[in-house]
């Protein structure tokens, strides 16, 4: 089963990505990541009912998602995408399935592709798990191998280099290890850049939102600049009139927090 986003009847329901962990002893593999029966895969178009819905509210551009919350630039034609974050921890309890991503990365908020990478913690049986990975939308994800702990710096790019050929790239400079991908897709319509923490989805819809706490996004740049100079949305997370998390506005113009409020 792969995944499938689902569109809700009242909000802006983008996709991007995570994955569940492939438990591969390779530096990355391209098999789908399985969930027990599931299999789960992120990525994909944003899936809107008409249009995104879009207020401005105190000067700042206002946007809600069943699975999205973050800052996304949309006006325009993107080349690249950066920010650090620090992984956080997840609070795991009780014996059901949780899932948190945070990623970097172009497309998917209004085109039918999505080039990003990023890291995850996800609570299975109470116990959190950590990884990485990147996606090339319609392609499936590749997990990493390295580990992942709570409080590792990430940096996370995306960057087009012409030709419809792109490079992501992740590090994390705690345990100082780099992954450079070099990847193609002639369709990518380049049109939004994104910093997003996610509740991923599978074939059912929106799965439950990992309690990762608190994450700190910093540096967040697009086309060279802070994410603040290109009038970006602020997009919230909501499950009908329940906000997920918590985004705070931008600090300096590319730093931002994402508070968990419910799963």
């Amino acid at each position: 089963m792969r995944r499938r986003w689902g569109i809700p009847v009242a909000t802006l329901a983008i996709v991007g990505g995570s994955m569940l962990a492939a438990g591969s002893a390779a530096a990355a593999s391209s098999a789908a990541p399985r969930s027990g029966h599931m299999i789960v895969q992120p990525g994909g178009p944003a899936a809107h009912l008409v249009r995104p819905f879009v207020s401005v509210r105190g000067g700042v551009r206002h946007a809600s998602s069943t699975n999205w919350s973050g800052y996304a630039a949309h006006s325009g034609t993107f080349t690249s995408v950066s920010a650090s974050w620090v992984e956080p921890t997840g609070h795991c309890s009780g014996s059901g399935h949780q899932y948190s991503s945070f990623w970097v990365g172009l497309d998917g908020y209004n085109s039918n592709s999505v080039e990003q990478t990023g890291s995850e913690v996800d609570c299975s049986g109470g116990s959190p798990r950590y990884y990485s990975w990147y996606e090339m939308f319609p392609k499936f994800p590749v997990n990493f191998s390295n580990p992942v702990s709570p409080g590792d710096h990430f940096t996370g790019s995306v960057t087009y280099t012409g030709g419809g050929n792109f490079t992501l790239r992740l590090s994390d400079t705690t345990k100082g290890w780099t992954h450079t991908e070099h990847k193609s897709l002639g369709s990518a319509a380049r049109s939004s850049a994104e910093v997003i923490i996610e509740a991923p989805s599978s074939g059912t819809g929106v799965l439950p939102l990992a309690d990762f706490g608190t994450v700190n996004i910093t540096s967040a740049k697009v086309n060279g600049s802070s994410i603040g100079s290109h009038s970006p949305t602020k997009i919230t997370m909501v499950s009908g009139r329940t906000a997920k998390d918590s985004v705070s506005g931008l600090s300096g113009s590319q730093n931002f927090s994402a508070t968990w409020l419910h799963s």
